[in-house]
């Protein structure tokens, strides 16, 4: 993880300062020292500040951050969540990508926070899924965790999760799974197993097979929902997935199931407002 985020990091500097930010070093001396506030501008929840002290740092370790709110916490407009200082320069080309980044992320809290709060009272917690920002996953999902949430998993090598294509492609439910637990096997790995199942067929056939954590119920209505948590009576574990709404995901979880994977949670939230000021 953080070998994935120091290559985001290096990456984003490269794309926007490539070879020197002519702007800056045009009209600001070498020498020259100021320091600089974040003002949050809209209420949300805060996520990005380790973040942030790390872009800081990774490009000039000489820049003093000093954090007043902590991850995580909710904000409100005028709030000063964080102040840097050090040469100019540095504050000036740091800027952007710190602002990018840590908008993003209490974006993506803000918006979990507001399912996590939707579920209180049930069971259910709210899980991301794989519709990322391609580069940025790593620091998404961090900020679905800081807003309340669970990650379902980070990408395609630590969960099998058998999707309607996987069965398919392998044939059927049977198929897929007895060859996920053949694999697992001979392989050596000790990695959960989920079955995605489209009607109570298949959810019959994955539970008659076994083996398996976790059953998805994709596109299942609220009604057939709670007959499928009947059937499956805590044998494994249940999410439920597709066709999902905020308006409907209250209704959801009182069905019972344990899980509800929303990728609004990522792939469509509104970036935070806030900017960064000398002060």
């Amino acid at each position: 993880m953080d070998q994935l985020i120091d290559e985001l990091i290096k990456l984003a500097f490269a794309e926007d300062v490539g070879d020197g930010d002519h702007t800056t070093l045009s009209c600001i001396p070498e020498t020259a020292m100021g320091r600089s506030q974040l003002i949050i501008k809209e209420d949300g929840v805060l996520a990005g500040v380790e973040m942030a002290k790390r872009i800081f740092h990774h490009f000039d370790p000489s820049l003093k951050v000093t954090v007043f709110i902590q991850d995580g916490t909710e904000v409100k407009v005028g709030d000063i969540a964080l102040t840097v200082e050090g040469k100019v320069q540095s504050l000036l080309q740091t800027e952007r990508l710190m602002l990018n980044v840590m908008q993003r992320m209490s974006g993506i809290a803000t918006t979990t926070r507001k399912y996590v709060k939707a579920l209180e009272g049930t069971k259910t917690r709210v899980l991301d899924t794989r519709k990322t920002t391609p580069g940025m996953r790593m620091i998404e999902k961090e900020a679905v965790k800081i807003g309340g949430g669970v990650n379902h998993r980070i990408g395609l090598f630590d969960m099998i999760l058998l999707k309607d294509n996987h069965v398919d492609f392998a044939g059927g439910i049977t198929q897929a799974i007895t060859r996920a637990q053949d694999y697992l096997k001979a392989k050596g790995k000790n990695l959960k197993i989920e079955i995605e199942v489209r009607n109570f067929d298949e959810l019959e056939e994955a539970m008659r097979v076994g083996g398996i954590d976790r059953i998805m119920l994709d596109n299942f209505n609220i009604e057939n929902t709670k007959e499928a948590v009947r059937r499956i009576a805590g044998r494994f574990e249940t999410e439920s997935s597709g066709g999902i709404t905020f308006a409907t995901l209250r209704d959801y979880a009182e069905c019972g199931v344990d899980y509800i994977s929303v990728g609004a949670l990522t792939h469509s939230v509104k970036s935070l407002d806030m900017s960064l000021k000398a002060f």
